[in-house]
């Protein structure tokens, strides 16, 4: 994080509006428990301010996907909190892993005899989650394994097997069918296992409906203020701004052209702006033709490319004298959040979100 006096821009992570995130999700679920997940620095917004929030907002069980994540995330967290390794550890990270009170999830057969073996070495049981792979070929055991293990239940000698879960492909696109043979093929493969917690729905998941929520559901993004669903409105309430100062400001004429390939051309004369953030902050190049910052509710598009540490705004709709070298536009509000970016640039909120780069001076807010 660089300096506010010297950092081109301003990135504000609203705390307050994580935990009332987290809170509103938790009403939507009965008695089914709301876990957080805060991988990748807790999608890029900082797990060191971002996880105690959320402990205190009531949560009491995190994931995180590697184990160097648990082990950052454990000194910020009370002890008898539970982390919860996404992608296993590897032969060599095992031991380290359960030492320091991560429970890894296994996501093969391979992962289940390093930690049996690793059991019977230190003399005790090993608490463990399992993954399934009910479709989407990403991570967990096959239909095979399953039943290999269902048919030999001593393969998972010295482990207690304390969650099972899965993922959805699609669950933000609430009418795919693959959410419902998932669902189906979760319920059918958790029942030849030993009895445990049962895990299906992440972030879009949660507005299925109950019947995809079992035990327990995992949000990330969601906490985030990212929309869980492709359509419709976004429930959540939006985490973070950002402001980019202006670094110089000219006059173009007809026919003058802007940025890398002098891809935009000004068709008369109009006012621009470069302002101090580019591709390495996290706004790709491919938002440029759709993208935009915004001054006090002032559209400014932007022109041409993008480049690695700046983009140039069109300022024509400001009324002249309003802005000047090193005032601040906007990036991202509360009208024009990361999915508002993402849907520029073709991609998801997700992605936004965790591409915001390490130049901005950071500021926690939380309510007065």
């Amino acid at each position: 994080m660089w300096p506010a006096s010297r950092a081109g821009a301003v990135l504000t992570v609203n705390l307050s509006a994580i935990a009332e995130n987290y809170r509103y999700l938790v009403s939507r679920l009965g008695k089914t428990v709301c876990a957080a997940v805060v991988k990748a620095d807790a999608y890029g917004l900082g797990v060191a301010q971002v996880a105690p929030v959320l402990e205190k907002a009531g949560a009491k069980h995190f994931f995180v996907a590697h184990v160097d994540e648990g082990l950052a995330l454990r000194p910020f967290l009370s002890p008898h909190i539970s982390v919860t390794v996404l992608h296993g550890p590897r032969p060599d990270a095992a031991e380290v892993c359960v030492r320091n009170n991560l429970r890894p999830v296994l996501n093969s057969l391979e992962q289940v005899a390093v930690l049996r073996d690793l059991a019977a070495k230190m003399d005790k049981p090993l608490d463990v989650a399992i993954q399934l792979d009910t479709g989407m070929s990403r991570f967990g055991l096959s239909e095979a394994d399953i039943h290999k293990l269902a048919e030999s239940p001593e393969l998972l000698n010295g482990l207690s097997v304390s969650l099972v879960m899965s993922h959805l492909a699609c669950a933000d696109t609430p009418e795919n069918p693959a959410n419902t043979m998932q669902r189906e093929r979760f319920e059918a493969y958790a029942h030849v296992l030993p009895k445990a917690v049962l895990s299906l729905s992440a972030s879009s998941g949660i507005f299925l409906g109950p019947q995809f929520h079992f035990d327990l559901v995992r949000p990330g993004a969601a906490l985030y203020g990212v929309a869980p669903q492709n359509e419709g409105d976004n429930p959540l309430k939006p985490v973070v701004g950002l402001q980019a100062h202006i670094l110089q400001i000219r006059h173009l004429s007809k026919g003058d052209r802007v940025g890398y390939g002098l891809t935009w051309q000004a068709s008369g004369s109009c006012r621009v702006a470069t302002i101090a953030t580019g591709y390495a902050d996290g706004f790709a190049r491919a938002g440029a033709a759709a993208g935009c910052a915004w001054y006090k509710g002032y559209r400014l598009p932007i022109l041409g490319r993008i480049s690695m540490d700046s983009m140039t705004v069109d300022l024509s709709a400001v009324p002249e004298g309003l802005l000047k070298e090193d005032s601040m536009v906007e990036l991202l509000n509360e009208s024009y959040g990361v999915d508002a970016v993402a849907k520029a640039e073709g991609t998801i909120g997700y992605e936004v979100l965790t591409s915001l780069g390490r130049r901005y001076h950071r500021v926690y807010a939380t309510a007065a």
